[in-house]
């Protein structure tokens, strides 16, 4: 019997040498690797500027510090993420106003936006979740998209790309498109640092805001006054910053996993396109929709739902996998079945008929480089006679 874990990371490129070089430097905090990990970064994206943080949960709470969240300010949240998109507006004293998403999807849309405008009007800040790594409709030809509709009613826009490196849309990258853009290098992510995360922006204010908050607010870089040839040692603190900063070992890693991307999802998308094929005739599942081209998503996830003609319930299914030693996650347990944001906020499930939907039955299947085809054909002959056997 074959053992597949959820996830597996692959480091099979230049990871080792670039860790070498960081600890023969002598140096092993933010230095050289991460100011060029950033500028590679950028470059893949498109954006103007980068910067390096040590996970997505910090470019989160530096982005949307940047962008003007106060004590008591509203923030529009989708009910379907983990709950660091939500955690970091507490951050602030701010508070999330959730929203229902878009069933086969899990995302925002347009549509979701205008109604959440209309009975929310005081809000004046969304974080948008480009859920498993495909993105919202932030743009689309009709300048009808999220963007547009938030710029309309002065609305300022935080994106949460934590699944969605490399993705683009319209051909337009991930990390391009809006004000900003935080992206999670997570073990687990399309590509890792082990732990760390990115922020992109095209906002030469909201880059020099995020970089200086980035490390205990001070206006020089600790790099910069180490390695100075002359005595350096005099610096500023311009703010109360945090200690998010990314140290050159883990950027290391991540310039050998950037230059492994393109394959990375290359691989993710051949496995997805197998499920599609192999699992599209199964009347039990739903499978996830599509509102971009395969090409264009990062695959990060492959989440489907168990739906009211499986004959078994999720978490059995769960189980019955594992016991054929096969991993698998749910994304996500929504946010309003969560104690904090569910008792300080009065959420009920009825006010979430989609993400209570998906909840109920979704269950992510293993999707990663290193996945061979016989393990393919393993989890998909397990998924059909788990259904088989319970008929």
């Amino acid at each position: 019997m074959l053992k597949i874990p959820f996830a597996k990371i692959s480091c099979k490129g230049n990871e080792i040498t670039y860790i070498k070089e960081v600890i023969e430097s002598g140096w092993l905090t933010t230095a050289t690797k991460a100011q060029r990990f950033e500028e590679l970064f950028a470059e893949k994206v498109g954006s103007r500027y980068a910067c390096a943080v040590n996970s997505c949960t910090a470019a989160l709470h530096l982005g949307i510090e940047a962008l003007g969240v106060k004590e008591g300010d509203k923030v529009f949240v989708p009910s379907m993420t983990f709950t660091s998109t939500a955690e970091v507006v507490r951050y602030l004293g701010a508070h999330p106003v959730f929203l229902d998403v878009e069933y086969g999807t899990s995302l925002l849309t347009p549509e979701i936006i205008k109604d959440a405008i209309n009975r929310y009007p005081d809000v004046k800040f969304l974080i948008v979740v480009h859920y498993g790594g495909q993105p919202a409709e932030m743009i689309n030809d009709s300048s009808s998209g999220i963007l547009d509709i938030c710029d309309k009613h002065g609305i300022k826009v935080l994106e949460d790309a934590a699944h969605a490196f490399p993705a683009s849309l319209n051909g337009q990258m991930v990390g391009s498109i809006g004000h900003i853009t935080c992206f999670s290098f997570y073990a687990n992510k399309t590509i890792t640092t082990g732990e760390g995360g990115m922020v992109t922006t095209n906002d030469q204010t909201l880059y020099n805001r995020i970089k200086v908050m980035r490390l205990h607010g001070i206006d020089r870089d600790v790099w910069d006054r180490y390695s100075s040839d002359s005595p350096s040692w005099e610096y500023d603190v311009v703010a109360p910053g945090y200690k998010y900063n990314m140290p050159d070992v883990n950027a290391a890693i991540g310039l050998a996993q950037l230059e492994q991307a393109d394959y990375f999802r290359e691989r993710r998308m051949q496995i997805a396109q197998y499920y599609y094929r192999e699992l599209g005739n199964c009347n039990w599942i739903d499978l996830p929709v599509l509102r971009v081209d395969m090409s264009e998503h990062a695959w990060h996830l492959f989440p489907l739902v168990l739906n009211e003609n499986s004959k078994v319930l999720r978490n059995d299914f769960i189980e019955l996998m594992a016991k054929k030693r096969i991993g698998t996650s749910v994304h996500y347990k929504p946010l309003f079945h969560m104690t904090y944001y569910r008792d300080t906020y009065n959420l009920k499930s009825s006010d979430f008929p989609n993400s209570e939907k998906i909840w109920k039955g979704t269950v992510s299947l293993p999707i990663f480089p290193d996945l061979t085809y016989e393990e393919l054909e393993y989890i998909v002959s397990t998924i059909k006679s788990i259904q088989l056997i319970n008929s």
